[in-house]
C-alpha cells in the first residue's frame, strides 16, 4: 500500500449516498436485461466486465468478476489470457467484437481509432448487441470507478 493510501481512510460512495448508488445498479439491472435480450451469454458479460476492470486497474471489481466468470462457465486459461486476447485464437468473432467494443469504450482512443474498431464490431454485432455491449461497458466503467475510489478492500477468498 503506498504512503498517501495509508493516510487516506476509505470514503465508501456507495454508502455516502445510496440514492445515485440505487440508481447505478437500477441502470445495472437495465443493462443486464438488455444483454439478455440481445441474446449475449452472462458468461460473456462477466468476460466484458473483466476486461474493462483489468484495464481499469480495478482490484474489487476484477476479484468479483472473475470468481462470477468462472461461475458462469468461463475457464480459467481464457481469463489468464483475456489481456491478450487479441494474440490467440481463444475468442470466437462475436466475443472478439464484443471485447473490442468495451475496450473502446473503456480507453476512449482517439476518433479514428475508435470509429475503425467500432465499425468493425458492427460486421458481426446485431444493433441490439452493438447497444447493449457499449451500455454494458458504460455501467462497468462506472462501478470501476466507484470502487477504486471508494478504496473498495478485496478481502481473502474462503477456497
Amino acid at each position: 500500500m503506498s504512503f498517501w493510501m495509508s493516510l487516506a481512510a476509505p470514503f465508501f460512495l456507495d454508502k455516502s449516498d445510496t440514492a445515485s448508488w440505487k440508481a447505478l445498479n437500477g441502470l445495472s439491472l437495465k443493462v443486464k436485461e438488455a444483454t439478455a435480450a440481445a441474446g449475449l451469454s452472462t458468461r460473456l458479460v462477466e468476460l466484458l466486465n473483466v476486461r474493462i476492470s483489468q484495464i481499469n486497474g480495478c482490484s474489487f471489481c476484477l476479484d468479483m468478476h472473475g470468481r462470477m466468470a468462472l461461475e458462469a462457465g468461463e475457464t480459467t486459461q481464457r481469463l489468464a489470457v483475456l489481456s491478450t486476447w487479441r494474440e490467440t485464437s481463444l475468442f470466437d468473432d462475436l466475443e472478439s467484437a464484443a471485447l473490442s467494443v468495451a475496450e473502446a469504450a473503456t480507453e476512449l482512443p482517439d476518433s479514428e481509432t475508435r470509429i475503425a474498431e467500432l465499425a468493425a464490431s458492427r460486421l458481426v454485432l446485431d444493433d441490439a448487441q452493438f447497444s447493449a455491449v457499449q451500455w454494458a461497458a458504460i455501467a462497468m466503467n462506472a462501478f470501476n470507478r466507484v470502487s477504486i475510489l471508494s478504496q473498495h478492500p478485496v478481502r481473502p477468498s474462503k477456497k
